[in-house]
């Protein structure tokens, strides 16, 4: 079971992912905003940070960019519906991190999910 972090601030949007998440068998801490999920980040290691990309207090590509200089292995995935901001390589946004733009299925985010875990 792995340990992933999501940032959405979407309420709905982030209750239909973190049960899909559990579903498929993965523990799940969800937060509404960027500086939350940050702190939570700063206490505890996770293999997966799942972020939206426009968030208040902190956005997605800030956190990501943060979470890496915390623990370079933790693995980033953005859901979007910008993904031309998250390809942007003005952006800062971590190098290898997926994008999966909204809107999208639950399986194929979980999916997704589990392909960026075992690379």
């Amino acid at each position: 079971m792995s340990k992933i972090l999501l940032a959405e601030d979407d309420n709905d949007m982030r209750r239909f992912l973190v049960k899909a998440l559990q579903n498929a068998g993965h523990e799940v801490v969800s937060f509404d905003n960027g500086l939350s999920a940050y702190n939570r980040l700063r206490e505890e290691p996770f293999e997966l940070l799942l972020t939206d990309i426009v968030m208040p207090e902190m956005d997605g590509i800030e956190l990501a960019r943060r979470a890496t200089e915390l623990d370079p292995d933790i693995k980033v995935m953005f859901i979007t519906g910008f993904a031309a901001v998250a390809l942007n390589p003005d952006s800062e946004a971590p190098k290898d991190a997926k994008v999966l733009s909204k809107p999208f299925h639950l399986r194929e985010l979980v999916s997704e999910v589990e392909k960026l875990l075992a690379a």
